[in-house]
């Protein structure tokens, strides 16, 4: 499938028909409150649904309560080992690459500036961070896990966003397009999908070719689960690549909300990062990521770091080679790569579990070894030239 400006012009006003009418109904019977406060009681897949959920919920919750019938679950197994495999590197690509391309999309920016409570700046960063451990599972699809109502959850908290913006008038319709529109769903799983694979070639992670195209998989079931149109999301690689390089090329550029995002997920991860030391590493790895010209868009600083920034990837190659002929080492790496990734978490959430509920209202201010032997190395799909 080709991309062309007209494909993505006709996703632009596209929401999600289900989840928005789901949404809708809440509202205007005046159940948003109940339902969050019974949902927070739903927390793993096959749970009984509480007594006195809404009717429009309980359909809802019953419908979307299983994967699509299309899945490959041994690509969903190979996706996993891989996430196993990698979890630090596919936390730090997140982290340092697929949230600052958000903020240099100026919509989007300007979206989640709307959504964002300033207080508590780690919230999305906190939710993307549990809902990627909670899919890399076991028994992601199976009950007793915590994935399918997340994902259920996150598709009503898109359509409440929806609801909310239109209504209260802080949104430009027709200059902007549908708020969270099937395009910026797309343009989403690209980059937590495709540019995560990217930042991983990026800082030389050793990557099978079957590793990268299930890590690929498992983000096309999460949109598939998430109401993005399954006739219009990339099927393939060169696909995505087409697409992104198409999405970016329509819609990047800086924008006041995307510097302010920026600077507030510096100062988030600069308080993680012990002591003052290293605090020029977080800016040097965005920069290093993302490239110069985004990185001047979201006025991330230069520092002395920058430098070293280019050295990671010889150090991770140091690492790889240790895994890679030694299975103590592999053990070693992937117990600290496991407590790396929950203490970033826990760091991130506050020790909460987040429960992805209906905003009631908005912000009124905008402001793993793979199962195959890694001897074909991934490298990315070369780049397109936009029509």
């Amino acid at each position: 499938m080709t991309y062309t400006e007209t494909d993505l012009d006709a996703l632009r006003h596209d929401g999600d028909e289900l989840a928005d009418a789901v949404v809708a109904t809440l509202f205007e019977r005046g159940e948003v409150g109940r339902f969050n406060t019974l949902m927070r009681h739903v927390s793993t897949a096959g749970s009984p649904l509480p007594e006195g959920l809404p009717d429009v919920a309980r359909e809802y919750l019953r419908a979307t309560a299983a994967p699509p019938d299309w899945v490959d679950w041994e690509q969903m197994e190979r996706a996993r080992l891989f996430f196993l495999d990698n979890n630090v590197h596919i936390s730090t690509a997140l982290s340092f690459a697929s949230m600052p391309a958000c903020y240099v999309v100026p919509r989007v920016a300007k979206l989640l500036s709307t959504t964002h409570g300033l207080d508590y700046p780690s919230k999305r960063m906190a939710e993307t961070g549990q809902f990627t451990v909670y899919l890399m599972q076991p028994d992601a699809f199976e009950a007793g896990s915590r994935f399918l109502p997340a994902a259920q959850k996150v598709r009503l908290l898109h359509a409440s966003i929806r609801h909310h913006l239109k209504r209260e008038g802080h949104w430009d319709t027709e200059a902007l397009g549908t708020p969270i529109c099937q395009e910026d769903l797309i343009g989403g799983q690209m980059f937590f999908s495709l540019l995560v694979l990217d930042s991983l070639h990026r800082l030389g992670v050793h990557m099978s070719t079957e590793g990268a195209e299930a890590y690929f998989y498992a983000w096309r079931v999460v949109g598939a689960l998430l109401g993005v149109d399954q006739d219009a999301v990339p099927k393939t690689l060169q696909e995505a690549r087409e697409f992104l390089d198409l999405y970016m090329i329509r819609h990047m550029g800086p924008s006041e909300e995307g510097v302010r995002l920026t600077r507030q997920l510096i100062e988030l991860y600069e308080e993680v990062v012990p002591g003052t030391f290293f605090d020029p590493v977080v800016s040097a790895l965005i920069r290093h990521l993302v490239g110069d010209t985004c990185a001047d868009w979201l006025e991330v600083p230069r520092t002395a770091w920058d430098g070293v920034a280019r050295v990671v990837p010889h150090l991770l190659g140091v690492l790889e080679t240790i895994e890679d002929r030694s299975p103590l080492g592999a053990w070693a790496l992937d117990r600290l790569g496991h407590l790396t990734t929950v203490l970033e978490l826990s760091s991130l959430t506050r020790g909460r579990v987040m429960h992805y509920a209906v905003p009631e209202r908005l912000r009124k201010e905008f402001g793993v070894s793979s199962s195959v032997p890694p001897t074909r190395r991934w490298t990315p799909p070369a780049a397109t030239v936009a029509p």
